[in-house]
């Protein structure tokens, strides 16, 4: 791997697609699914939310849901942590390839 530096001497900055990309994960656009290392744009309009996806293992088809997860939240809170954010992935099949 060769590393790009800048006229300075100091490393350059990352592609301007993912700083991009980190702008509209910082907006809502888009998140992050780790698992996967792809950013999906966000379904759910309304504001700043927990974001929660199936993903299925034959095809990679993710859909975003809301989550149910105000009961983990409040043990987190009961045990003194500070969620500062929250992704969910559930792995599964989804319908088209569990019939297939």
């Amino acid at each position: 791997m060769i590393a790009a530096f800048g006229t300075d001497g100091v490393p350059a900055k990352p592609p301007t697609v993912y700083r991009a990309l980190d702008f509209l994960e910082k907006q809502g656009f888009a998140h992050r699914i780790e698992s996967l290392n792809a950013y999906v744009p966000c379904r759910i309009q309304g504001g700043a939310h927990r974001a929660a996806f199936l993903i299925c293992d034959c095809c990679g088809a993710a859909r975003e849901f809301e989550p149910g997860l105000e009961a983990g939240l409040s043990a987190a809170a009961e045990a003194g942590y500070s969620v500062r954010s929250l992704t969910l992935e559930a792995r599964g099949l989804c319908p088209a390839c569990r019939e297939a």
